[in-house]
């Protein structure tokens, strides 16, 4: 395993630091600045994809539902409501059980196609609607049509499953809702699909419209026209509301399929269509988002064919969130406040990355989970440092960071060829900090023949050794499991059992897998093969007999690994994390569990497999061997055992792609009494930390 220099003298970095850890004022008093747009639901193509059918909204207190500056109207305290993007559906059937509907929506839901159930009002009986939906286009639409004629539903008699649009008659306009009542009823007493609409009027007022159909195209619409005026000659019915942005009101039967509960419905529809759930001091919940509540507004809109939920919030109340997702609100103050700076200025030099918003909800940009991951003592760190980012060059930096370096961060080489001045490789001991209360464990060689491990509080050493000078050791206690790696795993089975008084060789003594260190596989050719498709530009061979780290950057990370002898050409060398099985961090080495290399007193190299024999000197003199199952110590002290199956090990520290600021180096750093502006001037190069 790789040894690697973990200590700089807290003297000479005091020193380093002093100088540029003043604080420098932007200009005036701080002022809160343009708040941050962030992405809950959006499809921005390659930039980002999380989509949804609908989301179900609900807050402790009353909020309002807005177009630009007009309340369209109040939503009650503790009501749902669900808001989804008019777009082509499939309507596949009426009746009046809600039963029948909800059976048939439980066969749909395991499928691609998504089942929306629908109540209306039609001659003063209830009207149960079943749709699949959304789907962006046409033929998208008339595919998921295929497959619901597929599905085996039981459609009452005289109908059939049909694709329908979002093009719509606009039956009028009216300022109270009990005159678009009237006429709406009018409508869906003939026989037509007919509904209210929310819209903000030229006036800036609320306005009620009604509006009628589902056409999928221009054609089907001016055929509902002239069915509309045939059957209600006293309406006039336009095509205006084609693309009039407005809020269709419909009442929602399918919230729990296994009983009915209904809520109101707001269907997005018309071209630009934008409409904001107003923020409160609670904040609003999405159930689709795992029941998180969001401070801020939340802007509904359609893109890409699909509904794009924005959260818009004020920057310091987005860190509240960002900064309990990040990290431990029990860690230091001076770490949650170096969280805080380093989250803000990232935030901010994102710009329009994802163009309808500044960052992602995910750790493609920060975690950010919401008011639920807030607290007092992270709050007092935000405010604290309330506007202070990290600047260079006349710019904020885009400070990245990991969960832990393992020991030294990376140089941006070593990640992704970029980064400029600002990243460079430095020592990071106190990423120790996350095994501080971990338990080690022995890696023992049993009676069997078999190796693995055992946590150290149920094993005990003898006090013997044996000839090669390896410690013995015994369990304390009945029936101790000895793992396959040095994690407990449900899904791992034990390679064997100690017993009290059974003895163990003690080939080494490990960290418990964490951010800190970790040892993952023995992978297979075939594994390695299948998670290398893809990520390579070269071929791949049919199968790996060698595997090797050949090429390394400044913190030891690996930036070339040749399989059978040839390069494995990827794109950025962070991309060997996924490409290996999705590896915690590339500061690794590979160890082959079949086979082991020795070191000829010519220099020269040699590798033995598990199924050769090989000649060892012993003190009786040259003998052959074979070597499964024999134990090779390396320079180190550490041994381990040579297994008769192919294989490969990856050992490594770190968790993360290392560039920037390594958060438990952060926690470390804290512990030992650096202020956040020590921290975070010695993991960003040359900057100074500015109020904006």
């Amino acid at each position: 395993m790789m040894k690697f220099a973990r200590q700089l003298s807290r003297a000479l970095l005091a020193a380093a630091l002093t100088a540029g850890s003043l604080l420098v004022p932007a200009g005036g008093t701080y002022a809160e600045s343009a708040p941050i747009r962030v992405a809950l639901y959006a499809d921005i193509g390659s930039k980002y994809k999380s989509t949804v059918p609908f989301v179900t909204l609900q807050s402790a207190e009353a909020f309002n539902l807005m177009a630009g500056g007009t309340t369209l109207l109040p939503v009650s305290g503790n009501n749902k409501i669900r808001v989804s993007l008019d777009l082509y559906k499939v309507k596949v059937m009426e009746t009046s059980s809600w039963q029948t509907a909800a059976d048939a929506a439980k066969k749909l839901q395991a499928t691609s196609d998504k089942p929306q159930l629908f109540v209306t009002t039609r001659g003063g009986a209830s009207v149960y609607q079943l749709y699949t939906a959304p789907y962006a286009s046409e033929a998208a639409a008339k595919d998921g049509l295929a497959r619901v004629n597929k599905a085996g539903l039981s459609i009452p008699d005289g109908q059939a499953a049909a694709v329908k649009g979002n093009k719509h008659l606009l039956a009028g306009d009216f300022a109270s809702s009990q005159e678009a009542e009237t006429v709406l009823g009018s409508i869906t007493d003939a026989g037509m699909d007919a509904w209210k609409v929310l819209a903000a009027g030229a006036d800036g007022s609320a306005r009620f419209q009604v509006w009628a159909g589902e056409a999928v195209n221009d054609s089907e619409l001016a055929a509902l026209q002239v069915q509309a005026a045939a059957a209600l000659p006293q309406l006039s019915l336009g095509t205006t509301a084609v693309s009039t942005p407005g809020l269709i009101i419909r009442t929602d039967a399918g919230m729990d399929w296994t009983s009915q509960g209904q809520a109101f419905h707001y269907v997005v529809s018309g071209s630009g269509a934008k409409f904001t759930a107003a923020g409160n001091a609670s904040g609003i919940q999405i159930t689709e988002r795992s029941k998180r509540t969001y401070r801020g507004d939340l802007e509904l809109s359609g893109l890409a064919g699909s509904l794009a939920v924005i959260n818009v919030v004020p920057m310091e109340q987005y860190l509240y969130a960002v900064v309990g997702g990040e990290v431990s609100s029990g860690w230091p103050a001076e770490a949650l406040k170096a969280q805080a700076v380093a989250a803000r200025s990232y935030a901010r030099a994102q710009g329009n990355k994802f163009e309808v918003a500044n960052v992602v909800d995910t750790t493609l940009s920060q975690v950010y989970n919401g008011i639920g991951a807030e607290a007092p003592v992270i709050t007092k760190a935000v405010d604290d440092t309330a506007g202070e980012v990290l600047m260079s060059g006349g710019k904020v930096v885009e400070a990245v960071f990991s969960s832990n370096s393992g020991g030294r961060t990376a140089d941006p080489s070593e990640v992704w060829n970029n980064g400029g001045n600002t990243f460079v490789s430095v020592p990071s001991a106190e990423d120790a900090a996350a095994v501080g209360t971990s338990k080690k464990w022995y890696y023992l060689l049993l009676p069997s023949g078999v190796a693995g491990y055992a946590r150290e509080d149920n094993i005990k050493l003898t006090g013997s050794k044996n000839a090669a000078g390896l410690s013995i050791a015994t369990a304390t206690t009945k029936d101790v499991n000895v793992r396959p790696l040095p994690v407990i795993e449900s899904s791992a089975n034990p390679v064997g059992k100690l017993n009290p008084g059974d003895n163990a060789i003690v080939l080494d003594q490990v960290y418990e897998n964490g951010s800190y260190s970790w040892i993952k596989g023995p992978y297979t050719s075939s594994e390695l093969l299948k998670s290398l498709s893809g990520k390579t530009s070269n071929a791949l061979p049919s199968s790996i007999i060698s595997l090797q780290v050949t090429q390394r950057g400044p913190s030891g990370r690996a930036t070339q690994v040749k399989a059978n002898g040839e390069i494995l050409q990827v794109k950025y060398p962070d991309l060997f994390r996924s490409a290996f099985n999705g590896l915690p961090s590339t500061l690794f080495d590979i160890v082959p569990s079949g086979s082991y290399t020795v070191l000829g007193a010519d220099g020269k190299t040699a590798t033995v497999s598990g199924s050769q024999t090989a000649g060892v000197l012993s003190a009786t003199g040259k003998v052959s061997a074979n070597t499964s199952g024999t134990v090779v110590m390396g320079a180190d002290a550490a041994a381990r055992v040579v297994t008769g199956t192919s294989g490969f090990y990856f050992i490594g520290w770190g968790n993360g792609h290392g560039l920037g600021m390594s958060q438990w180096g952060v926690k470390g750093m804290a512990d030992k009494g650096y202020d956040y502006k020590q921290i975070l001037q010695h993991y960003f190069n040359n900057v100074t930390i500015v109020k904006e």
